[in-house]
This record gives C-alpha cells, sequence and structure tokens, in this order.
C-alpha cells in the first residue's frame, strides 16, 4: 500500500510528519528537518511502519524468522487502527496524541511532547485494557520512528550508519560508528525475512555495556536522527528492516530480551518510560547530541538554588580512602577553607565499626562512634563553619554481606525463592513498605538530624534480570527500580533543598530518568587515571556538562605539569578535588588555585554551550595516544578549549578549526609554564612540546 501523508506538525526545527497508508489503519512517525523537502520518497519501497510496538502473549509475530529476533509489528500491532489524533497546549508544552485501537480489546496512545524553543521532542506510550481478559504484554516500546533515511533512494546502501555508544566501569563512553551493511541490515532482493539489530543492557546499572542511546547518520545528506530512553531498569533499541525503509525503536527490555512480562488488567493502563528524540540537518554528530542532552537543563531548572553556578566540590574518599573521622576532616578543612568549595563531601566509610570493613558493611548505617567519638553533628557543624554545605554517601538501595541488614531476609530481593545474592550485596526491597520506613529512618533522618544539605547516592551491584514478586523478573526489575526512583522524591520532599550526586560505581547509571532527579553525576570512578579526560570528553555526547562531576586527586609528590593535566580535566564538567591536600607545597596550591578561577570563569559555558570534539582517534583508553580537544562555545560570547597530550607521535602543529561565531583571542592561558598560544584565520594554533600534558584557552572576543 502506498504511504500518504496523515499530518506534518511544526516543532520548532523538526517537522513530524505522520503518515498512514491507503485504508488509514496503520499509523507511522516520520521525523524531518524542517524545511528540507523529501525528494526520493517515490523511489522507495515501504510499508507504513506502526509508531506504536507492542506485543500480548499468544499473539502471532511478524513475518518469518522474527521470533527470537524481534517482536516488533506483532499481530497486536497489525490489530490497531487509528482513530484520532488531538493536539493539546499547556503553557509552552504542545502535546500530540495518536489514538488507536483494536475494537472491544485495547487502546493504545501515543504522546508526543514538544517544549516551545527545545530541539528534542519526549515520546511515550499508554494501553489502556478496554476488553473483558487480562492483557499480558511482553513488548511494548517507548518509540518507534519510521523511514529512516527518506532522503537517500532505495536502501540507502553505503549511506547509513549506527552511532552507539559503550560502556563498562571505568571506561565509560567509547563511541561506535557502524555502517549499516556490518550489521546486516540490508533488504533482502525479496523485501523478505525481518532484519533486526537489538541492543540494550540487563539489569537496574542502565550504562554497564551501552549507555541507552542510538543514532542513525545519513551521511550523503548530513542528517541524524537519534533517541536516549529514560529508564534507569533494562532497555532496549532496536535498528529494523523489511525493506527500503528503516526503523529505529526502543524502550523496556521485552520479554525476549529483558526476561519482562507486564499484566494489564480490565480497565488498568500502563504507559512506558519516556524517550527523548530528535533530528537535525548537519553534519556534526557534537551538534546533534547537544539537542538530546539539552534536555537535562529542564531538569537543572528545578535544583536548589546554590546549584545554578555549578559550584566547586571537595571529596575526602581518595584523601581518607574509606576512613573519615573528625580529626582528619578537621585537618582537611584548616586547608581548603578559604578555597571557595561550596560542598564538603563525606564519602564511604562514616559507618564502619570495628573489625568489620566498610566496604561490605552497607546497610546499617550507624555513626561510627571511633571515627567520631564527639558526634556527626560535631563534624558537620566545623565544616558549616568553614564556611561549605555538608554532605554524605549512602548506598541505601544495597546491603553489605557484613551488615545486620543483610540477614534480614523478609525485606530483601529474592529470586527463584532465595535472596537475590551477589559475590558481596543483596538489594533491598525497595517495594517494602518496612524497607520505605527503614530507610526514611536511616537515610532522611541522618540527613536532618545533622544537617546534610548534600548526599551522593552510590550504587555498587546490578540486580541482574530481576526478582521474585511479580508477574516476571523483568517486571520486578522494573517495580523495584521505580520505587527507587520514588524514594528519591521523598528525600527531596522531606529534605528541601538537598544537592543529589548520582553515582553507580561512577557512571553506570548515568540515563535520563535518574539524571533528571539529580543536581549532578560521577562521571565514572576512574579517578586518578591518564584517561580521565578521554571519558570525561566522550560523556558530552549522553549527559550534559553541567552534570558530570570531574575528580582531579592531587598527590604530595605530583609535578605541577601533573596536576595541571588533573585540573584541566575538571574543566570538561564539574570540579571536584581530592586527595593529598594537607601535604602540598605552596607552589602546588598555586596551580591548584589557578585553576580553581580558571573554573570558576568557564562555568557559565559548562552550563550553557556547545561542544566540539578535535584530535586523533584514541583506540586505547586505557593507554591513550595522540592527543585531544574539547572546543566548548558559550552563549556569553565567550569560548574555551581543553588540550591533552598523550603518549605516542604528535604533530608539529596542532591546527584546530574554530567555528563561525567562536570567539578568537587568547584570553587567558591555564598551565604549568608560559604557552605560545595563535589564533589565525579562524584556527587555533599550538605547537606541543611534551607529553602527558594538558592546557586549557579562554577565548574572548
Amino acid at each position: 500500500m502506498a504511504v500518504q501523508i496523515l499530518k506534518d506538525y511544526r516543532l520548532g526545527d523538526m517537522t513530524a510528519r505522520y503518515v498512514t497508508d491507503e485504508e488509514k489503519k496503520q499509523v507511522g512517525l516520520v521525523l524531518l528537518p524542517a524545511g528540507i523537502p523529501v525528494l526520493a520518497q517515490a523511489q522507495k519501497k515501504e510499508q507504513v511502519d506502526a509508531l506504536v510496538q507492542l506485543k500480548i502473549a499468544g499473539d502471532r509475530y511478524n513475518e518469518p524468522y522474527a521470533m527470537g529476533n524481534s517482536m516488533r509489528n506483532s499481530e497486536t500491532v497489525r490489530r490497531l487502527e487509528y482513530q484520532k489524533q488531538d493536539v493539546r497546549r499547556n503553557g509552552d508544552r504542545l502535546e500530540i496524541q495518536t489514538v488507536l485501537a483494536a475494537s472491544g480489546s485495547y487502546q493504545v496512545t501515543h504522546h508526543l511532547v514538544w517544549k516551545e524553543g527545545s530541539r528534542y521532542l519526549r515520546i511515550c506510550c499508554t494501553i489502556e485494557n478496554q476488553g473483558q481478559e487480562d492483557l499480558m504484554l511482553e513488548m511494548f516500546e517507548s518509540f518507534s520512528l519510521s523511514s529512516i533515511s527518506p532522503y537517500l533512494d532505495g536502501d540507502g546502501h553505503e549511506q547509513m550508519f549506527l552511532h552507539r555508544i559503550r560502556s563498562v566501569w571505568s571506561q565509560e563512553g567509547r563511541p561506535e560508528r557502524i555502517p549499516l551493511e556490518d550489521l546486516q541490515l540490508e533488504p533482502s532482493w525479496a523485501k523478505y525475512a525481518v532484519r533486526c539489530e537489538k541492543f540494550g543492557q540487563v539489569g537496574s546499572m542502565p550504562v554497564n555495556k551501552f549507555f541507552p542511546f542510538a543514532a542513525v547518520e545519513d551521511q550523503q545528506n548530513q542528517v541524524f536522527w537519534g533517541a536516549q530512553i529514560a529508564h534507569n531498569a533494562s532497555w532496549q533499541m532496536e535498528l529494523y528492516r523489511r525493506d527500503d525503509a528503516l526503523a529505529m525503536s526502543g524502550g523496556i527490555a521485552d520479554r525476549d530480551f529483558g526476561h519482562w512480562m507486564k499484566r494489564v488488567m480490565p480497565g488498568q493502563a500502563f504507559t512506558t518510560p519516556e524517550a527523548i528524540v530528535s533530528v537535525a540537518h548537519t553534519d556534526s554528530f557534537d551538534v546533534f547530541t547537544a539537542r538530546l542532552t539539552e534536555a537535562a537543563l529542564e531538569g537543572l531548572e528545578q535544583v536548589p538554588q546554590t546549584e545554578k553556578s555549578l559550584p566547586m566540590i571537595f571529596n575526602e574518599y581518595c584523601t581518607t580512602w574509606g576512613n573519615p573521622s573528625d580529626e582528619n576532616i578537621s585537618a582537611i578543612l584548616d586547608c581548603i577553607k578559604d578555597k571557595g568549595f561550596r560542598y564538603f563531601v563525606i564519602d564511604a566509610g562514616w559507618y564502619k565499626q570495628d573489625g568489620v570493613p566498610w566496604d561490605i558493611s552497607m546497610g546499617d548505617y550507624e555513626v561510627s562512634q571511633a571515627l567520631f567519638p564527639q558526634g556527626l553533628k560535631q563534624t558537620t557543624d566545623k565544616i558549616r563553619a568553614a564556611g561549605m554545605i555538608p554532605g554524605i554517601w549512602f548506598e541505601f538501595e544495597n546491603v553489605g554481606r557484613a551488615s545486620k541488614a543483610y540477614q534480614m531476609e523478609a525485606h530483601l530481593l529474592h529470586k527463584d525463592g532465595k535472596p537475590l545474592t551477589s559475590y558481596a550485596r543483596r538489594f533491598f526491597d525497595m517495594c517494602d513498605p518496612w524497607v520505605e520506613q527503614y530507610l526514611t529512618d536511616k537515610v532522611i533522618g541522618t540527613l536532618n538530624r545533622y544537617g546534610f544539605g548534600y548526599m551522593k547516592i552510590d550504587y555498587n551491584e546490578t540486580i541482574g534480570a530481576g526478582c521474585d514478586g511479580t508477574e516476571s523478573l523483568g517486571e520486578g526489575l522494573r517495580r523495584n527500580m521505580e520505587a527507587s526512583k520514588a524514594f528519591i522524591e521523598k528525600v527531596k520532599r522531606e529534605v528541601p533543598g538537598i544537592v543529589l550526586e548520582n553515582c553507580a560505581s561512577g557512571g553506570h547509571r548515568l540515563e535520563p530518568g535518574m539524571m533528571s532527579q539529580m543536581s549532578m553525576a560521577s562521571f565514572s570512578d576512574a579517578h586518578e587515571c591518564e584517561e580521565i579526560p578521554v571519558i570525561a570528553a566522550n560523556l558530552h555526547w549522553v549527559i550534559h556538562p553541567a552534570q558530570s562531576q570531574i575528580w582531579a586527586v592531587i598527590r604530595k609528590e605530583d609535578s605541577l605539569q601533573r596536576i595541571a593535566y588533573s585540573i584541566a580535566n575538571t574543566f570538561l564538567g564539574r570540579m571536584c578535588i581530592s586527595g593529598d591536600v594537607t601535604q602540598l607545597s605552596q607552589e602546588q596550591w598555586r596551580m591548584i588555585d589557578a585553576g580553581m578561577e580558571f573554573y570558576k570563569k568557564i562555568a557559565p559555558m559548562i552550563r550553557d554551550g556547545q561542544s566540539y570534539h578535535y584530535g586523533t582517534q584514541i583506540k586505547s583508553t586505557r593507554h591513550p595516544k595522540g592527543w585531544q580537544a574539547l572546543l566548548r562555545i558559550g552563549a556569553n560570547g565567550k569560548a574555551y578549549i581543553v588540550i591533552h597530550l598523550f603518549e605516542g607521535d604528535l604533530p608539529e602543529q596542532i591546527r584546530i578549526p574554530l567555528p563561525q561565531g567562536c570567539p578568537t583571542k587568547a584570553a587567558w592561558i591555564y598551565s604549568e609554564k608560559e604557552e605560545n598560544i595563535e589564533c589565525i584565520d579562524h584556527c587555533l594554533l599550538y605547537q606541543p612540546k611534551e607529553r602527558k600534558k594538558a592546557l586549557a584557552v579562554l577565548l574572548e572576543q
């Protein structure tokens, strides 16, 4: 059947095109850069690919070889028929609701929301059971885009690429750009048999393999389509093809991939997690991904007032290594009280009991009398007297094997009837009212009792496929993680003004949903590594740098060059300092102080700006070679660039093109020595002479 246009909506610089078939049964969604006509559509062999993708247990799969591969376009979808489309306005938000129904059984509403002036869309779907029998969902995705790319003739061979971002512990953010042919996403000669590349992550660490992100690039026409999934549990992305048109969808990991099934009883409804989606006419991956991470600014509008200027953090973890005490904190405060830090974070170990390792005893959270003999209040009072807001570490969703809480089996998650146990941890059942009250007393009570204004929320193990208690392991996982998010909201209600840091073994929960609840996140656990700038720069593609807390751990034996390298890392996000601060020389402190002043100058650009990556391709994250530069152009008419030099061969001259509108005057250079930086013909020129070195340049008009 021929594809017909149902309705076009202009949404800023994007067009949402709803398409349908000749009988107006199925409806698809095509996103286009506004003002760019589709010329090649008539030369494609394609069918309408539905804008909602779900499957009910027992329904037929789609076409040959789909089972175990993809649940898209199942009988559940083919039963749906277009009913109506409503447009609703609420302040600066416009919502397009597309309603489809399988008569007498179920109705699905596709929600597309655009905030005026934004460069992204928010999409989710709702199913309502209008029948007399339970519906057992085994797949229900948040979004689905069809006809990618409509600008290319036929199947667009050799012009289309998948972008995704891989992640493992302490090496988050590794990019991939893969030709669709390498994924065998070409249609067959007969337009027969499903082609699908499904990827994602299973468990409660949503960034423990890939970031919940995907983008498709039409290289010839310089157009990108992409999405992020806002979900703190198992998720999936799918690239799908059966004809000339490519489709992309994603959401909760389905029954095949994530062991997920969901019962929706008569009269009930269920809504998917949200997807953040965009399209752009650009040849720059940097420019496109900034459209998605821009969505974080909505959450940053709600953070406490103290966060507006992106103030600096001191965390004592790499100073005391899990042994914080009133004595050593007092000594640290004497050294840093006039340095301009806004937060002082007491990290893990404050609850350590005699003879019990701190790293396996989380869960009881009783203040250590040995470490704080006069009580914790005395220490937090000292932090406030030094002009800083006290912060504290909790890992409240997990319990360590040496804790009393580890034995509270009735209140822990189970799998196959047994407590769900990793090598060192078990997990609280966050849906259990007893657990909520326990954590209210232990966490919220501690925050209020001692006057904490900052909480670092850590999470150092994954639940895996899921847990008992519901219709499927995956649904048990989803419900438990929803309850975790609800408890975080309770913390925010009962501790007004609290600043929250999202940490999960560093960066394993950097997904848009949890990021929207927090002020910032730990970018990684790579606290002292040479690869820090590689990770930190790459994360600009998937989280907003204003939320990316980057550590500079300073050691007493560090040279000035090494200190400048570490401090420059923090210019790629939020500055956090730790290390041997009580043992540094005046010369070392001068290097740090200069970096802190530089950070204050660039903070407005971190919050509101556009990043551009330059440099050699880094093959080994652990052993980087070559050089890297990140330019960030602010909305305030200024810009800055951070250059890192690694091992290996370096060019005689580094030449960095400055985009149109970028200032070209080097107003301040942060380095351990005098540097010769020139800006000629809209290029920044620098002659590198050392390796394992960094410098930063503030640019003004």
